[in-house]
C-alpha cells in the first residue's frame, strides 16, 4: 500500500489518481489523514501545493510529519512532490520562521528576479542520475510541468535532475530511498506516469 499523506491542503486526489493509474494493480494507493491509517505502508508520498508555512503547519497538526520522518528513517520508499519536496528541507525563504522537516540539507530559495514567478509551464529536464530506478526511462530533454516560485538549494550529490529557468534550477533530488520532484509528475503526461510507475514498483517490491 502506498500512503498519500492528506493533511487537508489542496486537491491531493490528482496525485492519488496519477499514482494508481501508473501502478495498476501492483499496489493500492490510499489517501491517509492520520498516522494510524498509514501503518504498514510500503511507500509514502508527500504532495503539496500552496505556501510553505501553511503546509508545514497543517502537516504537523495532522501528525503526518512523524509518518514522513519515520518512513525515511526506516528506508521506506518515499516521494515528495512540489511543496512536498520543499518541506523535506531545513527551511524556506517563503516563511523563514517555520522549520522544514530537515530530512534533506539545504534551504528553499526564491527564484531569481530575472525570471517570471511563478514558473508555470512545461520545461525540459536534465537528468543527473539516469541509472536511478525512479528515473528509469526518463532522459535529458523530456518535458515535465512546473508550478512554483521557490526551489531547493542543495548539495550537488543529491540533485537528480535540473531544469533551465534563468539558470539551473533543482527539479528533482534523490537520497537513498527518498526521492522528490519540484515538478508535478501527475500533470506531466507519459514522462510523469513513468516516474510514478517506477516509484510504485519499488513500493510494491
Amino acid at each position: 500500500m502506498i500512503a498519500v499523506l492528506d493533511y487537508g491542503i489542496g486537491n491531493l486526489r490528482s496525485a492519488q489518481k496519477g499514482l494508481q493509474h501508473a501502478a495498476g494493480s501492483a499496489v493500492e494507493v490510499r489517501l491517509v489523514t492520520t498516522p494510524a491509517e498509514a501503518a504498514g505502508a510500503t511507500g509514502v508520498v508527500l504532495p503539496g501545493v500552496g505556501a510553505f508555512g501553511r503546509c508545514m503547519q497543517a502537516l504537523t497538526d495532522s501528525g503526518l510529519d512523524v509518518v514522513a520522518k519515520d518512513a525515511v528513517a526506516a528506508g521506506t520508499p518515499f516521494l515528495g512532490v512540489c511543496i512536498g519536496m520543499q518541506m523535506l528541507f531545513e527551511g524556506s525563504e517563503e516563511d523563514p520562521e517555520t522549520p522544514g522537516l530537515g530530512l534533506l540539507p539545504g534551504q528553499v530559495r526564491l527564484l531569481p528576479d530575472e525570471v517570471k514567478r511563478p514558473q508555470m509551464q512545461w520545461n525540459i529536464l536534465e537528468v543527473r542520475h539516469p541509472d536511478d530506478p525512479v528515473f528509469a526511462g526518463i532522459t535529458d530533454g523530456d518535458w515535465v510541468y512546473f508550478v512554483h516560485s521557490y526551489a531547493a538549494s542543495t548539495v550537488t550529490g543529491l540533485i537528480a535532475a535540473t531544469t533551465d529557468y534563468g539558470g539551473p534550477v533543482v527539479a528533482a533530488v534523490a537520497s537513498g530511498r527518498l526521492w522528490a520532484t519540484q515538478f508535478h509528475p501527475e500533470k506531466s503526461g507519459a514522462v510523469g506516469l513513468r516516474l510514478l510507475g517506477n516509484f510504485a514498483r519499488l513500493a510494491a517490491a
